[in-house]
């Protein structure tokens, strides 16, 4: 009976200290969008005209471009939104730590336990179609990885945001997320 006198105090001691504390490292978290990745003053690349829409001329006298050696493929950049100068990102998040929900493509991976992804607004973003602007793509580490049931499947990442440009063999990255936690969200 002592023991159990004891104990409720203590757990109510307890709780009261580290309930605080969690509410308090949430309290630090932001919870981001996709549209507050880009900054507000930058003009929005056009959207890309649709897959069907028709090409765009080509010279039939023009010489055939060189062949990609085997292998090297994914050391080429690819056409991107904005390539060739550096993404404008929101220098405000750098340090700050975030949440953020997308689709992941894997770089660095074993079997299904994956440690570097590119994290995308949109499903088959890098792969399927071109990428989005640099300022829409995460690069994120996650120091001891975590599996994944499939990259159609959205997640939410919580971690530190760095501006930190990332190029990959895919696409660049506007910014870098060290991850604490990778969830799967319900679709």
């Amino acid at each position: 009976m002592t023991l159990r006198r004891l104990s409720l105090p203590l757990l109510a001691l307890l709780g009261s200290v580290a309930l605080p504390a969690a509410l308090a490292a949430e309290d630090n978290m932001r919870e981001l969008t996709w549209a507050e990745l880009r900054p507000k003053a930058v003009a929005q690349p056009a959207k890309p005209k649709p897959f069907f829409s028709g090409a765009s001329p080509v010279d039939a006298n023009a010489p055939a471009p060189p062949p990609i050696s085997e292998g090297k493929f994914m050391q080429m950049k690819r056409r991107q939104p904005g390539d060739g100068s550096p993404p404008a990102v929101v220098a405000e998040l750098d340090g700050k730590r975030v949440r953020i929900g997308g689709y992941i493509v894997p770089l660095d991976f074993e079997a299904t336990n994956v440690k570097e992804f590119l994290l995308v607004p949109f499903v088959g973003a890098c792969i399927h179609v071109p990428p989005p602007p640099a300022n829409q793509i995460v690069y994120v580490k996650v120091e001891k990885g975590f599996e994944v049931s499939g990259t159609f499947d959205p997640i939410s990442v919580v971690g530190t945001m760095k501006t930190t440009t990332a190029f990959t063999g895919l696409a660049d990255a506007g910014y870098t997320l060290d991850a604490e936690t990778v969830t799967a969200m319900k679709p």
